[in-house]
């Protein structure tokens, strides 16, 4: 995505800044010299009009294998980056695995390639050029020759073949020039087609348009099944069924791959159900405005990526309009508002890209601001403590349980402690519903799937 919004992108602004004016002004000069000649010399220009069905078919020709390797170029070179954007946000893994000559070699492979494309491109281009400049140029001492033939007969003056090759002259640099422009633009467009793929996908909301709600956060699943459109053949979901009461906390637990992070990446609507419904206030969610209906919903992540500017500006993220009054409780209620008035600029600290100059617990606390600031119906905490040490878990719980008071929670949560007191716990297992019950009662269920993870856990 990047590639084609720096590169692909950038090779359109080229063309459209400097080749297709110098392309339409080369056609300009082309009619203007071939209605002089036609009406000058009307003979000898329909001997030179003759070459052009020449000229276009090779063009046609040509054109077709440079748009492919156009497209074919800017695929590798989407892929080089790919290698550089990889390696360079996991370099403490390439440091720690001592593999930066493997990455230099795969960075290589992927660069010769685009080099190798690049040069099949440019002799493309060079033969296409060759082409338009042979056949010009013959048919040009064609022409003369045939005038000259014409001055001996008495038919034409010397004059008028002098003229004749003056426009010609301005003809034939208007061809050669139309050659390069053309198997540029073509180029282009080629390399554009990819662009013109994300502007041809249907957009999932209108950005300036949104309906407000008002919801309370009552949540029901009813017979889910799912599968990510890349793997229709793998099943995730098979017939989930619960539901959640307003201001309920009801968490989800289960082993890595059993479907818990699907069942509330559903309810964000980042995918859509493939059978059954997900209801909302007793209303299927796929009927509310998507921007309407994501506005009553926050999310605070195991893995927490900040924006690349201010303490202020990141928790501002749940609300921009909020007043500062409203910011600095936020923070008090998350737990990082003295963290953030220790730095020197407060809340004007840039946290850097991706927040790398806060530690875990600091950026799960930011995250947790943000989401107070946002006010939401429903709240959703995917292993949002399971990274921490004891001491930022602490205040991140603290956090937490600020934050999911008289809200609709859904906990997805590996260590058990942290859910000893939801109204209700769901254990997953294989994209279904294994059991549900409070924490005492499935404890008590000494056979079952939560006694036996408690147990692993505790003991």
């Amino acid at each position: 995505m990047m590639s084609r919004i720096s590169s692909d992108v950038g090779q359109l602004q080229s063309v459209f800044s400097f080749t297709l004016l110098s392309f339409f002004r080369q056609i300009l000069i082309l009619i203007i010299g071939i209605t002089l000649l036609l009406v000058t010399t009307p003979k000898l220009s329909l001997i030179m009009l003759a070459t052009f069905p020449f000229v276009v078919i090779g063009a046609l020709f040509f054109g077709r294998f440079l748009r492919r390797m156009s497209k074919e170029r800017q695929k590798d070179l989407a892929e080089t980056n790919v290698v550089v954007e990889e390696s360079l946000q996991n370099i403490k893994s390439v440091k720690a695995y001592t593999n930066e000559l493997y990455e230099s070699g795969r960075y290589n492979t992927k660069i010769f390639k685009l080099v190798g494309i690049s040069l099949k491109l440019a002799r493309v281009r060079g033969l296409f050029s060759t082409f338009i400049v042979v056949l010009l140029f013959g048919g040009m001492f064609f022409v003369l020759w045939m005038g000259a033939k014409y001055v001996s007969q008495g038919i034409m003056t010397i004059g008028e073949l002098v003229q004749f090759i003056a426009y010609t002259g301005f003809i034939g640099g208007a061809i050669a020039g139309l050659g390069n422009f053309y198997s540029e633009i073509i180029a282009a467009v080629g390399g554009t087609e990819r662009i013109r793929q994300i502007l041809a996908k249907e957009s999932e909301l209108e950005i300036e348009k949104h309906q407000e709600l008002d919801l309370s956060g009552s949540i029901e699943y009813k017979n889910v099944h799912f599968s990510y459109p890349t793997r229709k053949e793998f099943p995730i979901l098979k017939g989930i069924s619960l539901s959640i009461g307003q201001g309920e906390q009801v968490a989800l637990v289960g082993q890595s791959g059993s479907g818990k992070s699907t069942i509330v990446q559903l309810l964000m609507r980042y995918y859509d159900v493939d059978e059954g419904q997900i209801g909302v206030d007793g209303n299927n969610i796929q009927n509310y405005d998507i921007v309407g209906y994501r506005k009553h919903v926050a999310i605070v992540p195991q893995e927490i990526m900040l924006f690349g500017g201010t303490l202020r500006e990141n928790i501002l993220y749940g609300r921009p309009d909020a007043t500062d009054e409203e910011l600095y409780e936020a923070s008090r209620k998350a737990n990082c508002y003295d963290f953030i008035m220790s730095f020197p600029d407060g809340f004007e600290t840039a946290v850097g890209e991706r927040g790398v100059k806060l530690s875990g617990g600091q950026k799960q606390r930011v995250a947790i601001a943000r989401a107070i600031l946002k006010n939401p119906a429903i709240l959703i905490l995917d292993e949002a403590t399971s990274a921490l040490d004891t001491e930022s878990e602490r205040l991140v719980q603290e956090a937490l349980d600020n934050l999911m008071k008289g809200r609709t929670s859904i906990i997805i949560a590996h260590r058990l402690s942290t859910i000893k007191n939801v109204d209700r716990i769901y254990v997953i297992e294989d994209g279904q519903i294994k059991e549900e019950g409070t924490h005492d009662s499935l404890i008590d269920n000494k056979a079952g799937k939560y006694s036996l993870l408690a147990k692993l856990q505790f003991e």
